[in-house]
């Protein structure tokens, strides 16, 4: 396996050198502290003055991150993948929603998404994000055990309906559902409702995939916990596996708040705890499935291993690899020629909506400077090579 990832050639065929040089100018910009945290910083400025920044973004992050502003935008892009034997998750990326006409409308944008995806076309995944469809303050509660207010109860039961509408959907698309994870303080609440989501969908197959955060320490037990439980139970998981990506956030709260920091004492010890998870689910491929949220080679290259080492087929029905949209394309496009299965994150939505995740996208940068880095040398490798050729 080693040099697997070396092959630039194959990484970038579909992309031209404009699109590369474009891509190795942003990539920069983002891989620098300081021009990163200044370029956010400007971003959320002009946000507060209402100002329209929406060419702006689209000339830069946007274009880089994201399919497209509609749907009907995403599926070309969808398509160009498909033609690479990649397959795509549309990702409706609309981020600090808080009135229900909001969770509503992302309700109807979700199912509209996974109404037009489906296997054949190239889209065997959807995805939400929990507080799309609910209050973070409710999330919250409810993880907290404490008594809701009778409009709570109706909220909630409502957020419930959501979940079980977008379940129903998928099954009727033939679709995979993932189900992304939240900050620790509300996950307890979203452990217990997708545990009812699985135990409810994923008992002939796997529909409803939960998102594990590695890089909290309680998540590998967790994830032990799931296992056994779910066995008693009679029912199938669905594991989108992931280190994390609420970093500062994480760290931030637990100082203001003078509570234990939940994440792992370091990245030597988030990338043991991922290697641990993610060993532990292909050793029970009979009752899981995975979904592997990772850039990370070395831990790529682990489970490239174990598969050959165990006897698992590089089309494993249950194991596929995932990466961001034009993030990690070396690994992408070289997994998938050698017959495993891959799926690119392809998030869209209306420019100025998507505003927040693009920020976030870009804060989680500066804590993964090695990758961008080796996307950085990636890039320049392979235009070197088009030139001398």
């Amino acid at each position: 396996m080693n040099g697997l990832f070396e092959n630039t050639k194959i990484a970038f065929a579909s992309r031209s050198d404009a699109e590369l040089k474009k891509s190795l100018l942003l990539l920069k910009l983002i891989s620098s502290s300081f021009l990163n945290k200044a370029g956010i910083a400007v971003i959320k400025f002009l946000l507060t003055l209402r100002l329209p920044i929406n060419f702006l973004m689209r000339r830069t992050m946007f274009d880089h991150f994201c399919g497209g502003t509609t749907l009907e935008e995403s599926q070309a892009v969808v398509q160009k993948l498909n033609a690479d034997n990649i397959d795509s998750c549309l990702n409706y990326s609309i981020e600090g929603i808080n009135l229900e006409a909001g969770f509503d409308r992302t309700l109807e944008e979700i199912l509209r998404t996974i109404e037009a995806s489906s296997p054949e076309l190239g889209s065997s995944f959807a995805v939400f994000k929990p507080t799309g469809y609910g209050s973070t303050k409710l999330f919250e509660k409810v993880s907290r055990k404490e008594p809701l207010t009778s409009d709570e109860v109706e909220a909630w039961k409502r957020v419930k309906q959501r979940f079980h509408l977008s379940c129903e959907k998928a099954i009727e698309r033939n679709l995979k559902l993932l189900i992304d994870a939240e900050e620790s303080w509300i996950q307890p609440a979203l452990d217990d409702l997708l545990e009812e989501m699985m135990a409810t969908y994923n008992q002939d197959q796997v529909v409803v995939y939960a998102t594990v955060q590695l890089y909290l320490k309680e998540r590998l037990p967790y994830l032990k916990k799931l296992i056994e439980s779910s066995r008693k139970a009679g029912y199938q998981i669905g594991i989108k596996l992931v280190r994390g990506a609420y970093l500062e956030k994480e760290t931030n709260r637990s100082l203001e708040h003078n509570v234990p920091n939940p994440l792992c004492p370091s990245k030597e010890a988030t990338d043991i705890n991922f290697d641990k998870g993610l060993e532990l689910l292909l050793g029970h491929l009979d009752h899981a499935a995975v979904f592997i949220g990772s850039h990370n080679e070395a831990s790529t290259l682990k489970a490239l291993k174990q598969m050959k080492n165990t006897g698992i087929p590089e089309n494993h029905p249950r194991v596929c690899f995932a990466h961001l949209f034009k993030m990690s394309d070396n690994i992408s496009y070289n997994l998938s020629n050698k017959g495993y299965n891959v799926v690119k994150y392809l998030p869209f939505g209306p420019v100025n909506k998507v505003i927040p995740y693009l920020i976030r996208r870009a804060e989680e940068n500066t804590s993964v400077a090695n990758q961008t880095t080796r996307e950085i040398e990636l890039i320049k490798t392979e235009l070197k090579r088009r030139k001398q050729a």
